[in-house]
């Protein structure tokens, strides 16, 4: 699939064109080039808003590291047992990333494996795998070219360097590969986005992109009344420049979704509106209908429509980031079998409180709706509420230390993994080190 995306974004990319596309939000009226340029609004950029505060923002470096963290957890089992099991974790994980920006590009590669040992549940130990690509080109004064590409292999949502870095607010709306949270479960997440988007004139712009996703359980026994799935799909846009700080456009997507012997397909048809307050602030609005064939043998399909929106918003400040989301359509339901209404609230925010002291916190929520409850084995749905805080404090220049508090809750009928045990409680602390040396210098 990624091989197709990248092929049609070159084919694409020979077209003549106009202006440069930056998708970086920069003080406009500096230089008359910039002011030319035309930014991508968040409903149709694929890209998750930043998390880092002003301070933290930085580029041309390698960055190597090591993060040991223990925790403690109140249900290590999940659903495996109808009583949950407690007990402490010892994880480390050694990261390296390599961030390097020129005049024409901007990649970022980023790669943590870790090692998790458990005091007493000895057979919970594991070793993940995250891989993270993010990469800008531009391929011309007129064209930008963009991939995103994430691998995490893992037997528990929490055993991730950075906790609050687990989602990540979209400005899109696209549903999370995983509408279920197995808290202990090997699986394996991939997702992949391409995008190509062309400045046609001082006001205008138009794009493509395509995206797939694929959720896959190695042990199914692990994972009862959830199923591999997987999405693919594709999207054009076209969005126009009223004024410095107002975009409005329009865009087309349809995607694909599997899971068992279920099939659904969407299209959607989106208005959308974003102001930039500030070059670092803005607010996004989207609406439009939907469309949606459902198929799952031996039943006859079943299509009709429905109201799709989003809003969302993205502030980055010099001691203080702060994002949010809110979507509402009809999706597969990654992990669940058939079709769901979902609505979907994410939010993040970090704040920078001296010198040396940093807050962090990020919440989700989602509930799902079947819009086939007849179908089969189909499940009804239910809801998740997620969220983490954690306090951040540097101890010297290379040095962290950081302790924070997770917890989910999740109610969906008939699944086992989650009916025995929908509460998980975690608070852990966390030591790292980290260098970083400048590219080029």
């Amino acid at each position: 699939m990624l091989t197709r995306i990248c092929l049609s974004l070159a084919l694409l990319a020979a077209m003549p064109a106009w202006s440069q596309v930056d998708t970086s939000a920069t003080e406009a009226g500096t230089n008359p080039a910039d002011d030319a340029r035309m930014l991508t609004p968040p409903p149709v950029n694929g890209e998750n808003y930043p998390t880092a505060v002003g301070s933290e923002t930085r580029s041309n470096y390698l960055r190597a590291g090591l993060t040991f963290s223990s925790a403690y957890s109140d249900n290590v089992l999940g659903g495996a047992s109808a009583n949950p099991v407690s007990d402490i974790s010892y994880s480390i994980w050694p990261t390296i990333a390599l961030d390097e920006t020129t005049s024409r590009l901007h990649s970022v590669l980023t790669y943590s494996p870790g090692f998790t040992f458990y005091q007493r549940t000895g057979g919970r130990n594991e070793a993940d795998q995250n891989v993270a690509l993010d990469f800008q080109d531009r391929l011309s004064q007129h064209v930008t070219a963009s991939l995103r590409e994430s691998f995490l292999k893992s037997s528990s949502l929490f055993n991730q360097p950075n906790p609050l870095s687990a989602g990540g607010v979209l400005g899109s709306g696209e549903p999370p590969p995983a509408a279920v949270i197995a808290p202990l479960a090997d699986q394996l997440t991939n997702a992949t986005n391409a995008e190509l988007t062309y400045q046609f004139s001082r006001s205008g712009m138009i794009g493509v992109s395509g995206t797939f996703t694929k959720l896959y359980y190695p042990n199914p026994s692990e994972v009862p009344g959830l199923y591999d799935s997987s999405s693919r799909g594709g999207s054009a846009f076209y969005s126009h420049r009223l004024s410095k700080k107002h975009y409005l456009g329009a865009s087309y997507r349809y995607s694909r979704f599997l899971a068992g012997p279920s099939e659904t397909q969407t299209h959607t048809v989106f208005v959308f509106y974003t102001i930039y307050l500030k070059p670092t602030f803005s607010l996004s609005f989207s609406g439009g209908p939907q469309h949606f064939d459902v198929a799952q043998a031996p039943f006859p399909p079943s299509a009709s429509w429905s109201p799709a929106a989003t809003a969302s918003m993205g502030w980055q400040g010099r001691h203080t980031n702060f994002a949010a989301s809110y979507s509402r359509t009809v999706s597969g339901g990654g992990g669940l079998m058939g079709a769901f209404h979902s609505n979907t609230a994410n939010a993040s925010a970090r704040w920078q409180l001296a010198r040396t002291w940093y807050v962090g916190s990020g919440a989700s929520y989602s509930i799902y709706k079947n819009v086939t409850p007849f179908f089969f084995l189909a499940s009804p749905g239910g809801h998740t509420v997620s969220g983490t805080v954690s306090v951040q404090h540097p101890i010297s220049e290379r040095f962290n230390v950081e302790l924070g508090y997770s917890r989910v809750h999740q109610s969906y009928n008939g699944i086992a993994l989650i009916s025995n045990a929908p509460d998980t409680n975690r608070e852990f602390i966390s030591v790292s080190y980290q260098f970083a040396r400048p590219l080029g210098r």
